[in-house]
């Protein structure tokens, strides 16, 4: 366990220093091409930065605030205090903030740069309609993120992502617009290799930043399911969990692209051609289609928790009984 806190802390710090070089990589490339020296340079790095300092104290503010989420009363919801409870004793972590956002679509999602400032939301029709063991399985796969410090990587990944493609469109436009033309006469031609070289760039940085973001974000919900499992020790909860949540595709209306991936399963809809409006896609689809998931197939995490030898959703020996 602590070698995966370890290991996120590290790849932290590593996703800020790549996403940086990639951020002072345009503004290099743009003072250069439009002679206007380093301060493009100092303005992405300060954006970058700044930014990724707001978003690291304020991303659990924001992520509960774009979904509605309101906090759960303890009364009205003993329940599932009672669960986020034993679960982070369980994970050896405080009990984090619990809330609820108002919608039919069962999902849930964490948030927090650190186990001592973390918050868990479920929705309503999650809790309408899972069992407790279910129910347990989901907060677990939370609790799990929340531990290991996914969340706090996941923030940094999509700000920063955020950062290198508004820098790039920004830099993009200002090229296509204006500067640069006393390159050619001052560089002895070379001002179209710059410019194809800076084109290139930040074309494709902001591509290659986005695969990164999702590449991240699909390998954690793996690492995630099979910790839950460790944690409720009763592996048919988060199978079925993961089952219903399958066969129901109702969206969450209050979700986001710029949240979808905090929550257990992507709570948005594909395109149009993909299912009917206002329902989710779970088909594995082309693989060109999934390097753009923020979450891999259902399908595939039930089976992946089957291949682990934790047994089928309906096990033919007789189960152990879900935690009280």
């Amino acid at each position: 366990m602590y070698e995966r806190i370890s290991s996120n802390v590290r790849k932290s710090w590593a996703l800020i220093f790549v996403f940086v070089l990639l951020v002072s990589a345009i503004g290099w490339f743009f003072g250069l091409y439009t002679d206007t020296g380093f301060w493009p340079l100092g303005i992405a790095v300060a954006i970058a930065i700044a930014m990724s300092w707001g978003s690291y104290f304020a991303s659990d503010r924001i992520a509960l605030s774009m979904s509605r989420a309101q906090p759960a009363d303890p009364h009205e919801y003993l329940q599932l205090h009672n669960i986020v409870e034993g679960l982070s004793i369980a994970a050896g972590i405080p009990k984090p903030r619990v809330f609820v956002v108002q919608d039919d679509a069962p999902n849930a999602f964490a948030t927090g740069r650190n186990p001592e400032h973390a918050a868990v939301a479920v929705t309503t029709g999650l809790l309408a309609k899972m069992k407790r063991d279910e129910l347990e399985g989901v907060i677990a796969h939370e609790l799990s993120h929340v531990q290991n410090r996914d969340t706090l990587v996941m923030t940094l990944a999509v700000t920063l992502v955020g950062v290198v493609v508004l820098l790039a469109d920004f830099f993009l436009r200002a090229m296509w617009w204006g500067g640069g033309s006393n390159r050619d006469d001052r560089g002895g031609g070379l001002g179209a290799p710059i410019a194809l070289l800076g084109i290139g760039l930040m074309i494709l940085a902001p591509f290659f930043a986005q695969m990164l973001k999702f590449a991240i974000s699909r390998q954690r919900e793996f690492l995630a399911d099979a910790d839950a499992i460790n944690f409720t020790r009763y592996p048919p909860g988060l199978i079925n969990a993961l089952q219903k949540l399958r066969d129901d595709q109702t969206v969450v209306r209050t979700a986001s692209k710029a949240t979808a991936h905090l929550w257990i399963e992507s709570p948005i809809a594909r395109s149009a051609n993909e299912g009917p409006k206002g329902r989710r896609s779970n088909r594995s689809g082309a693989w060109l289609n999934r390097m753009f998931d923020t979450h891999p197939p259902l399908d595939d995490r039930i089976e992946a928790l089957q291949t682990l030898g934790f047994g089928a959703a309906q096990p033919t020996a007789p189960a152990p009984q879900p935690p009280a």
